[in-house]
């Protein structure tokens, strides 16, 4: 199916799917024509790349030489830097957002948020950071950026300046999830621990609906830690995790 038509992305992402199944996350990752292949020593490294390039092969697919890097101990994949240590932004995203304007209308602070909300898993507490940007796109309302919209909106700017590295999940060590609610939203930390102290792997948050927003403080505690465990079910039914609240 030719590029352009609506379900061209659809149909190719399925064809990736089908014809790297034996191989999606074991050692590649695979979105359209995106492949990223990641390898725990330099001599696997090599078979999986050849595996890869033989898939490829096999199915009349092929990557041009130009846009490929091969054996990098980091790359840009997906608007991410993906490395050994982890996953972090890509620093051109950090000026991007230094630079970011304060929004003058709805459809500003909309695409403020957009690009915010790509990286919210490097934030802390995101949802709670904000609940006054998100209240001003309520329907109906008038777009006011009072102090206190001002105010989040530069917090929020310098919290994505100091975004720390999340760490890869590692089966084989203790991991920690710790949750956390307040009156307007409630947040995890997926964190794991090592030889160097305690690492995050992701972070989460949600902003409580109204109807939930007059619950008592213990009963919000135990909607974060239900929301936290079916949201990261893929690892915590299969890891034993220790929870604290």
């Amino acid at each position: 199916m030719p590029f352009g038509i609506t379900n061209a992305p659809a149909s190719f992402q399925n064809l990736v799917n089908d014809i790297f199944a034996d191989s999606s996350n074991i050692f590649a990752v695979v979105y359209l024509d995106d492949i990223m292949v990641f390898s725990s020593s330099e001599e696997e490294h090599v078979k999986h790349v050849a595996s890869v390039l033989q898939i490829l092969r096999d199915n009349n697919l092929f990557s041009k030489a130009s846009k490929c890097v091969f054996h990098a101990s980091s790359v840009e994949y997906l608007g991410y830097v993906v490395s050994s240590d982890g996953l972090k932004m890509d620093y051109s995203k950090f000026q991007k957002i230094l630079n970011w304007p304060q929004p003058k209308n709805i459809k500003a602070l909309q695409s403020f948020l957009g690009f915010a909300n790509f990286y919210c898993c490097f934030i802390k507490n995101y949802s709670k950071k904000i609940t006054s940007l998100t209240s001003i796109l309520k329907k109906y309302s008038p777009f006011i950026f009072n102090e206190e919209a001002l105010s989040q909106f530069q917090i929020l700017k310098e919290a994505f300046t100091t975004t720390p590295i999340l760490s890869h999940f590692n089966p084989s060590l203790p991991t920690i999830v710790e949750t956390d609610a307040s009156a307007y939203a409630f947040g995890s930390v997926l964190s794991q621990v090592n030889d160097s102290g305690k690492h995050p792997i992701a972070f989460d948050s949600r902003k409580l609906l109204p109807a939930k927003l007059n619950y008592e403080v213990h009963y919000k505690e135990i909607l974060g830690i239900a929301w936290a465990l079916k949201h990261g079910e893929l690892f915590f039914f299969l890891f034993p995790i220790l929870l604290r609240s």
